[in-house]
Order: structure tokens, then C-alpha cells, then sequence
């Protein structure tokens, strides 16, 4: 009789362990350790950085399936930090991230696809100023995301290069370059 409930036990326990290293894993972006910069050439000689320094998100990464994960991060561009008075005042304004009709930047992420254990591209979109484009992110995580253990942070840095016109900032041609290149360096805790 021992033997027959041990028989039939033993698959349960299996199923509920399997079923379980499948289960999605949520996770949160931790604020106080995430940031986003971004980089423009500026009068073809040098550039001009700015950052995001407030942010939120949400994160889902299904074990052995990370095309499944979604990432979901909002950026405050309210909050927007530049390297001087006025060029803070122009990114700020209507010409730029007009922040008074459009306070946030948002990226969602839906189709990781790993190229090896801690390296490959995150595919999703981009929303600036009210306008909404397909965006690539090239994704370095600190550690294997799909197999870390359960209930321990991960870490992640992500870049991409966008076209600063293609989201309705045309102003200073001659001054700033189009191309702005970016990069978000985050933590994500479990929820």
C-alpha cells in the first residue's frame, strides 16, 4: 500500500515542481538603482547628455521561454536632468519632449530573444511625445535571467539608437545630431 501512494505521489511532486519552474516571474524595476542616459552629437565636434533619473516598471520573464517576457518600464520626463540651464529648458519644451502635453517616455518590451545565456535583443515599442515606433534594444544581463534563482534581483543594461526626428524633434538640424544613442541600466527586484 506504502509503495502504491509513493507511486503515485512521486509524479504529482513532479508535475507540481516542473509546473512551477515555469511559472512566470515577476519582478519590479527598482528605481533608486535604474537610470536611463542618452547621448546626442552636438554641433558635429562634441555631444550633449541627458538622463531619466526617475522610472517604473514592471518585468515578466517565463523560465525557458524567454520570448514570452514582457517588459514594461515608464520614464519621467518631468524629472529630465541635462548639463545646463538652457539646453534643460529646450528638452523640456514643445521643440523637444514638450513635457507639460507629454510627462512620460514608455517602453514596452515583448520578444526577448537570447543569443546566449546573458546576451540578445528585446523587441518592442518606444513612445515619445505621443508618437509610437518599433524599437530594438540590445540586452546585456548581469546574470542568466531564465535560470536565476527565484526571488533574487536581476540586473540588466540595454542600448539602442533612435532618430530623434522620427519622434517629432525636428528643431536645431544644423546644431543637434538625429541619431541619439541610449542606454538603461536597471535593477528589477521580485514582486
Amino acid at each position: 500500500m506504502m509503495l502504491k501512494r509513493r507511486l503515485f505521489v512521486a509524479p504529482l511532486l513532479a508535475l507540481a515542481v516542473l509546473a512551477n519552474a515555469s511559472a512566470p516571474r515577476q519582478y519590479t524595476l527598482d528605481a533608486t538603482a535604474s537610470e536611463v542616459t542618452a547621448k546626442v552629437p552636438f554641433f558635429g565636434l562634441s555631444s550633449k547628455s541627458m538622463k531619466f533619473p526617475k522610472m517604473s516598471g514592471d518585468v515578466r520573464i517565463v523560465p525557458g521561454a524567454p520570448e514570452q517576457a514582457v517588459i514594461d518600464v515608464t520614464f519621467d520626463a518631468t524629472a529630465l536632468e541635462a548639463p545646463d540651464e538652457t539646453t534643460l529648458k529646450r528638452l523640456r519644451g514643445e521643440k523637444f519632449f514638450w513635457v507639460e502635453k507629454y510627462p512620460t517616455v514608455r517602453f514596452v518590451g515583448k520578444s526577448l530573444k537570447l543569443e546566449s545565456a546573458t546576451e540578445g535583443t528585446l523587441a518592442g515599442e518606444l513612445t515619445a511625445r505621443g508618437v509610437t515606433k518599433p524599437q530594438v534594444l540590445d540586452v546585456t544581463f548581469e546574470t542568466d535571467p531564465v535560470t536565476s534563482p527565484a526571488g533574487a534581483p536581476v540586473k540588466f543594461t540595454a542600448t539602442t539608437t533612435i532618430d530623434r526626428r522620427e519622434y517629432g524633434m525636428k528643431s536645431y538640424r544644423l546644431i543637434v545630431g538625429n541619431k541619439v544613442d541610449i542606454v538603461m541600466s536597471a535593477r528589477m527586484m521580485p514582486a
